[in-house]
């Protein structure tokens, strides 16, 4: 007696309607997904673009400019050669004391600068949440206007503050037989503290107080009915909601210090304790404008670089493994 071998059917033959409509089904979805590949592609090309544009090409070019330099035999006059000089702009760098010092002075900087903005925006934010302050609206626009003003503005405005004998500040300590030297050895941080902290405190505050907007009322009304009172409603119940924010701020905020230039570079007219290599920014700036050592400046730049990266990314790990062991 002969058999005839019947032809396997898929499993899912009877769900998907036979193989060709399995096939059909296979081709539709992967249409499907070329479709979504090419709609991501379309919307993340101007950010891949820009990011091309502003950061990837500029950092190229500082590490390039760092390895190379040009150099013209013949007392200047005669042709210019491009020298490969390897790492030696980098050893220059870590090796020249304005520079660590500058590292020094911008340590010491953020260690004043950073908590003061990111505990007094957030304060303020509360203050403005918690419906304590009237005509909220006048208030956020009256702390949000010092931000508006332009940097360099704001730096010769604490300028004039600062500076004796036309400043009307020091002229009113002195009526009362108080000596204050702002630009001095002692209070030229915190006067570059305060010029940065006026002008964008009201920024974070704005950030903080469009986060604390998305916090669900209902918890706060939980916590009121639980019987905690305003400051521990803020502590403990609106600051860990809004842990998010904060790190964003305090990120943007030590990225923002590493590079101070603005404030110190014109405070520098008026105060002998502002060398021209204050700042690394100002390092960088004084060896490539000044000395025109474009090798060194650029080398300056990369390192800088890294130091930004480096500690942006230590402070994402560090929130990010507080996070998950709360989650725990």
């Amino acid at each position: 007696m002969t058999t005839t071998a019947q032809p396997r059917v898929p499993a899912d033959a009877h769900r998907t309607g036979g193989p060709a409509l399995s096939a059909s089904g296979l081709r539709a979805r992967r249409a499907a997904k070329r479709r979504q590949l090419g709609a991501v592609v379309v919307l993340m090309a101007p950010f891949f673009a820009l990011l091309t544009t502003i950061f990837l090409i500029p950092v190229g070019t500082a590490v390039y400019l760092s390895f190379y330099s040009d150099d013209q035999p013949g007392l200047g006059f005669g042709p210019e050669n491009t020298v490969f000089l390897g790492l030696r702009s980098y050893a220059a760098v870590l090796t020249d004391p304005t520079f660590l010092g500058g590292l020094g002075t911008v340590a010491l900087y953020c260690l004043i600068y950073i908590p003061l903005m990111v505990v007094g925006a957030l304060a303020l934010a509360l203050l403005l949440d918690s419906g304590v302050v009237r005509l909220r609206a006048f208030a956020q626009l009256g702390l949000f206007l010092p931000h508006a003003v332009p940097g360099i503005i704001a730096a010769l405005i604490w300028l004039y503050l600062y500076t004796p004998g036309i400043s009307p500040i020091i002229d009113l300590f002195a009526r009362a037989d108080i000596t204050i030297d702002f630009l001095g050895i002692h209070a030229v941080i915190p006067s570059i503290v305060n010029i940065a902290l006026w002008s964008n405190l009201g920024y974070n505050m704005v950030v903080f107080y469009a986060a604390l907007q998305a916090v669900p009322r209902e918890v706060i009304e939980a916590s009121v009915v639980d019987g905690a009172g305003p400051v521990r409603t803020a502590l403990q119940v609106k600051t860990p909601l809004v842990r998010a924010s904060i790190v964003m701020v305090a990120i943007f905020t030590l990225i923002w210090a590493l590079q101070l230039f603005t404030e110190p570079m014109l405070l520098s007219q008026s105060s002998p304790m502002i060398s021209s290599r204050f700042s690394p920014s100002m390092y960088i700036y004084d060896a490539a404008f000044t000395r025109n050592n474009y090798s060194l400046a650029a080398a300056a730049s990369v390192v800088l670089l890294v130091c930004t990266i480096a500690l942006s990314y230590g402070v994402t790990r560090f929130t990010s493994r507080a996070d998950a062991e709360e989650a725990r």
